[in-house]
Protein backbone atom coordinates (compact mmCIF):
# COMPACT_ATOMS: atom_id res chain seq x y z
CA UNK A 1 0.00 0.00 0.00
CA UNK A 2 1.05 3.56 -0.82
CA UNK A 3 -0.78 6.63 0.06
CA UNK A 4 0.58 8.82 -2.70
CA UNK A 5 0.99 12.48 -2.11
CA UNK A 6 -1.53 13.97 -3.63
CA UNK A 7 -3.71 11.14 -1.38
CA UNK A 8 -1.91 12.33 1.69
CA UNK A 9 -2.07 15.97 1.06
CA UNK A 10 -5.83 15.58 0.65
CA UNK A 11 -6.57 13.43 3.79
CA UNK A 12 -4.23 16.22 6.12
CA UNK A 13 -6.18 19.15 4.57
CA UNK A 14 -9.12 16.96 5.55
CA UNK A 15 -7.88 16.90 9.50
CA UNK A 16 -6.91 20.27 9.42
CA UNK A 17 -10.84 21.25 8.16
CA UNK A 18 -12.34 18.77 10.91
CA UNK A 19 -9.82 20.41 13.73
CA UNK A 20 -11.01 23.75 12.50
CA UNK A 21 -14.79 23.32 12.59
CA UNK A 22 -14.72 21.35 15.78
CA UNK A 23 -12.02 24.02 17.47
CA UNK A 24 -13.22 27.39 15.99
CA UNK A 25 -12.27 29.43 19.30
CA UNK A 26 -8.51 27.32 18.94
CA UNK A 27 -6.72 24.50 19.97
CA UNK A 28 -3.46 23.52 21.78
CA UNK A 29 -2.23 21.00 19.46
CA UNK A 30 0.85 18.24 21.09
CA UNK A 31 2.65 16.47 18.88
CA UNK A 32 4.53 13.52 20.02
CA UNK A 33 8.39 13.84 19.10
CA UNK A 34 9.60 12.67 16.24
CA UNK A 35 7.55 10.93 13.79
CA UNK A 36 4.47 13.23 14.12
CA UNK A 37 6.38 16.78 12.35
CA UNK A 38 5.98 16.30 9.45
CA UNK A 39 2.66 15.46 9.41
CA UNK A 40 2.18 18.41 12.50
CA UNK A 41 3.38 21.12 10.07
CA UNK A 42 1.16 20.43 7.38
CA UNK A 43 -1.67 19.85 9.28
CA UNK A 44 -1.09 23.49 10.98
CA UNK A 45 -0.90 24.64 8.00
CA UNK A 46 -4.04 23.50 6.73
CA UNK A 47 -6.01 24.61 9.64
CA UNK A 48 -7.97 27.79 9.81
CA UNK A 49 -8.41 28.41 13.81
CA UNK A 50 -6.14 29.63 16.10
CA UNK A 51 -3.77 26.73 17.21
CA UNK A 52 -0.91 26.71 19.31
CA UNK A 53 1.44 23.98 19.25
CA UNK A 54 3.66 22.45 21.89
CA UNK A 55 5.76 18.96 21.86
CA UNK A 56 6.20 15.95 24.07
CA UNK A 57 8.82 13.30 23.75
CA UNK A 58 8.41 9.10 24.85
CA UNK A 59 11.12 6.79 25.53
CA UNK A 60 10.63 3.22 26.54
CA UNK A 61 11.07 1.74 29.68
CA UNK A 62 11.99 -1.85 28.43
CA UNK A 63 11.58 -3.15 25.34
CA UNK A 64 8.21 -5.33 24.85
CA UNK A 65 7.07 -4.24 27.70
CA UNK A 66 5.12 -1.19 26.75
CA UNK A 67 5.75 1.07 29.94
CA UNK A 68 7.15 4.38 29.21
CA UNK A 69 8.40 7.73 30.33
CA UNK A 70 8.43 11.31 29.48
CA UNK A 71 11.47 12.39 28.04
CA UNK A 72 11.09 15.87 26.81
CA UNK A 73 7.37 17.29 28.63
CA UNK A 74 5.21 20.22 27.55
CA UNK A 75 6.10 23.84 28.06
CA UNK A 76 2.14 25.26 28.17
CA UNK A 77 -0.08 24.60 30.47
CA UNK A 78 -3.15 23.13 29.44
CA UNK A 79 -5.35 23.58 32.35
CA UNK A 80 -8.80 24.02 30.75
CA UNK A 81 -7.46 24.42 27.39
CA UNK A 82 -8.94 22.56 24.41
CA UNK A 83 -5.72 20.01 23.42
CA UNK A 84 -5.46 17.95 20.14
CA UNK A 85 -2.66 15.06 20.87
CA UNK A 86 -0.86 14.61 17.51
CA UNK A 87 0.12 10.96 16.31
CA UNK A 88 2.27 9.95 13.33
CA UNK A 89 0.78 6.29 13.77
CA UNK A 90 -1.41 4.53 16.31
CA UNK A 91 -0.98 1.07 16.86
CA UNK A 92 -1.23 -1.03 19.91
CA UNK A 93 -2.64 1.80 21.79
CA UNK A 94 -0.48 1.43 24.81
CA UNK A 95 2.03 4.47 24.20
CA UNK A 96 -1.30 6.62 23.97
CA UNK A 97 -3.12 5.61 26.97
CA UNK A 98 -0.06 6.31 28.74
CA UNK A 99 0.22 9.54 27.15
CA UNK A 100 -3.72 10.23 27.45
CA UNK A 101 -3.14 9.74 31.42
CA UNK A 102 -0.40 11.60 32.13
CA UNK A 103 -2.32 14.66 30.14
CA UNK A 104 -5.59 14.09 31.40
CA UNK A 105 -4.44 14.81 34.97
CA UNK A 106 -3.80 18.06 34.01
CA UNK A 107 -7.37 18.81 33.94
CA UNK A 108 -7.49 20.36 30.44
CA UNK A 109 -10.91 21.08 28.77
CA UNK A 110 -11.26 18.16 26.25
CA UNK A 111 -8.63 16.43 24.96
CA UNK A 112 -8.97 13.95 21.70
CA UNK A 113 -6.25 12.37 19.67
CA UNK A 114 -5.41 12.77 15.61
CA UNK A 115 -3.77 10.39 13.99
CA UNK A 116 -2.64 10.46 10.42
CA UNK A 117 -2.70 6.69 10.37
CA UNK A 118 -4.46 4.35 12.78
CA UNK A 119 -3.65 0.70 13.04
CA UNK A 120 -6.94 -0.46 14.09
CA UNK A 121 -6.27 -4.27 13.91
CA UNK A 122 -3.26 -4.12 16.26
CA UNK A 123 -5.08 -1.96 18.64
CA UNK A 124 -4.62 -3.51 22.39
CA UNK A 125 -5.82 -1.11 24.55
CA UNK A 126 -9.10 0.39 23.24
CA UNK A 127 -7.66 3.81 22.50
CA UNK A 128 -10.65 6.12 20.87
CA UNK A 129 -9.33 8.59 17.79
CA UNK A 130 -11.29 10.74 16.68
CA UNK A 131 -9.33 12.30 13.97
CA UNK A 132 -8.26 10.04 11.30
CA UNK A 133 -5.97 10.40 8.88
CA UNK A 134 -6.20 6.82 6.77
CA UNK A 135 -6.62 3.39 8.58
CA UNK A 136 -4.01 1.00 7.52
CA UNK A 137 -3.70 -3.12 8.03
CA UNK A 138 -1.24 -4.56 9.97
CA UNK A 139 2.05 -3.67 8.25
CA UNK A 140 5.65 -2.24 8.76
CA UNK A 141 5.07 1.77 7.52
CA UNK A 142 7.82 3.99 6.22
CA UNK A 143 7.57 8.03 5.12
CA UNK A 144 6.36 11.22 6.13
CA UNK A 145 7.49 11.41 9.48
CA UNK A 146 8.06 7.61 10.14
CA UNK A 147 11.27 5.79 9.67
CA UNK A 148 13.09 2.72 10.30
CA UNK A 149 16.49 3.30 11.92
CA UNK A 150 16.40 6.67 11.63
CA UNK A 151 15.79 6.70 7.67
CA UNK A 152 12.97 7.64 5.22
CA UNK A 153 11.75 10.02 7.41
CA UNK A 154 11.76 12.51 4.35
CA UNK A 155 9.68 10.80 1.89
CA UNK A 156 6.39 12.65 0.58
CA UNK A 157 4.25 9.69 0.67
CA UNK A 158 3.54 6.48 3.21
CA UNK A 159 4.61 3.18 1.82
CA UNK A 160 3.07 -0.24 3.97
CA UNK A 161 3.86 -3.51 3.09
CA UNK A 162 6.31 -5.94 3.37
CA UNK A 163 9.89 -4.40 4.64
CA UNK A 164 11.32 -7.30 6.45
CA UNK A 165 14.65 -6.89 3.94
CA UNK A 166 15.12 -3.88 6.32
CA UNK A 167 15.79 -5.53 9.38
CA UNK A 168 19.04 -7.12 7.86
CA UNK A 169 19.98 -3.65 5.83
CA UNK A 170 18.45 -0.46 6.38
CA UNK A 171 19.21 1.01 3.75
CA UNK A 172 17.68 -2.10 1.68
CA UNK A 173 14.69 0.35 -0.19
CA UNK A 174 16.65 3.34 -0.72
CA UNK A 175 16.74 3.11 -4.23
CA UNK A 176 13.60 2.00 -4.54
CA UNK A 177 11.97 4.61 -2.66
CA UNK A 178 14.05 7.21 -3.48
CA UNK A 179 13.77 6.46 -7.19
CA UNK A 180 17.53 6.21 -7.95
Amino acid sequence: MVVGGDELRAGVRRLGAELSQAYPEGVLLVAILRGSIWFLADLVRAMSCPVEVDFMAISSYAEGTGRVRIVKDLDLDINQRHVVLVEDVVDTGLTLTYVLGELRRREPASLEVCALLDKTTRRIVPTPVRFVGFEVADDFVLGYGLDFAGRYRNLDFVVAGDLSALREDPDAHVADLYGR
